[in-house]
């Protein structure tokens, strides 16, 4: 008997996110560390766990993520993505619920580059009157 494992990939801002979803018992790991030890608030484990709270299935599975790229945000958001993708995967009937809550839209806002004889994307050097 095999398990079957699903994969997505997640997108935001510099940040890219695999995901590896199993059936197993909800054991979570981001880049080999557990993801109370990657994101250590309360705040951003929940932001992270949200798609896998709207399908009631945060027990059903075992995440193996590998998350490079961006910072904080920009990693929570790639990986909320790549779980939902790979919940659409598992089951079809959970797509409905993740896309009325947002969570399969790629935000592609992105950091605009800084210009030439600025000194950042759209700040100007003090200007001088004499």
């Amino acid at each position: 008997m095999s398990v079957t494992s699903y994969n997505a990939t997640g997108r935001r801002k510099n940040a890219v996110a695999r995901v590896h979803l199993r059936e197993g018992s909800g054991e979570f790991t981001i880049n080999g560390r557990s993801f109370e030890d990657y994101f250590p608030t309360v705040a951003l484990q929940n932001r992270l766990l949200v798609p896998l709270h709207l399908t009631n299935t945060s027990q059903n599975f075992d995440l193996k993520v590998s998350a490079n790229g961006g910072g904080v945000t920009g990693q929570l958001g790639a990986i909320r993505m790549g779980i939902a993708r790979a919940l659409c995967l598992v089951n079809p009937e959970n797509r409905p619920v993740l896309k009325q809550n947002g969570l399969l839209t790629r935000d592609s806002r992105m950091k605009e580059r800084k210009k030439p004889g600025r000194p950042g994307a759209r700040k100007r050097f003090q200007f001088s009157k004499r």
